[in-house]
């Protein structure tokens, strides 16, 4: 079977590439500027080309605030380039795997509990407006398709949230998070291998993919923070206090009982995913270069995105 992967430069496509590159399966990788999946042509190029016998679709705008101050790119990005992969896809009979968010909900629900597949949209803010418009091309358009929502998003990056908690451990005493915002940590890792066990046993359709549990960005700061022996004090203020463009949903966490219930398998608890991305990370970088290292990459002291 033979992939390809956009958005390959990013920390999700990061993940399939170690994940494809350890298990030696055949893919090639494309990221701007090298290709934007924008240009129908250029992508048309490529997939007649190669002839995948699946697409990964990492590539997206994801940057919530600037979407809400700038509708245009993450529209063209997230919705209208979605149209050339739908188009594409059908013509070339290629499986389609695509990327959502948790930001599709208003984080109101009727009911009490975790956010299902079967839950109606109704997103907030642009970002989250942009995504819900591309997966609906995708239902309505594309007959052999993956769709999997994603929360809280981390990996191998110097652009997640938990980079950014620990350089601002060493930058300031207290660190302050929201503890109104509430959703699910999730892993890159754990993202490239069930997407894989997926297409591996055929499944289409909506599914949520994130770690089990949920938390408010206060626990998960005091979670990094522990994890990593440091003893930064954590201070709880709700969203308000960070005066960001786009509005978020005060709870958002999306269940994943769908997908292991297809897959037959059980997602570890994001505390758990968390201790070992953070071993991980220990065991790769000699200590006295790891949080100089961070700073240098971050350079943000905004607590929330």
């Amino acid at each position: 079977m033979k992939y390809l992967l956009l958005g390959a430069e990013g920390q999700l496509g990061k993940a399939f590439k170690y994940l494809f590159d350890s298990k030696e399966i055949e893919y090639i990788g494309y990221d701007l500027p090298e290709l934007d999946i924008f240009d129908y042509s250029n992508l048309s190029e490529i997939i007649a080309n190669y002839r995948p016998d699946v697409i990964i679709n990492c590539a997206s705008y994801n940057n919530v605030d600037l979407a809400e101050l700038n509708y245009e790119p993450a529209l063209k990005t997230n919705s209208v380039a979605v149209d050339n992969l739908v188009r594409l896809s059908e013509k070339y009979s290629i499986k389609l795997v695509h990327f959502s968010t948790d930001y599709v909900f208003s984080g109101i629900k009727h009911m009490p509990g975790l956010y299902s597949e079967e839950d109606m949209p109704d997103p907030m803010n642009n970002y989250g407006r942009s995504k819900l418009s591309g997966e609906r091309l995708i239902q309505n358009y594309c007959n052999n398709y993956l769709i999997l929502r994603l929360s809280w998003l981390y990996g191998n990056s110097s652009n997640n949230f938990v980079y950014k908690a620990l350089s601002w451990a060493h930058e300031n005493k207290i660190v302050l998070a929201s503890d109104d915002e509430i959703s699910v940590p999730t892993s890159t890792r754990l993202v490239a291998d069930i997407t894989l066990q997926s297409i591996n046993n055929s499944l289409t359709g909506l599914f949520h993919l994130v770690n089990t549990g949920f938390a408010s960005r206060f626990e998960w700061v005091k979670e990094i923070y522990e994890l990593s022996n440091l003893k930064t004090i954590v201070r709880p203020v709700k969203m308000q206090y960070f005066k960001l463009p786009a509005i978020r949903p005060n709870f958002s966490a999306l269940s994943n009982e769908k997908i292991s219930n297809a897959l037959k398998i059980q997602i570890p608890h994001w505390k758990d995913e968390l201790s070992r991305f953070l071993q991980i990370q220990s065991e790769n970088l000699e200590p006295n270069k790891k949080y100089k290292r961070l700073k240098q990459e971050t350079g943000i002291n905004q607590l929330d995105f």
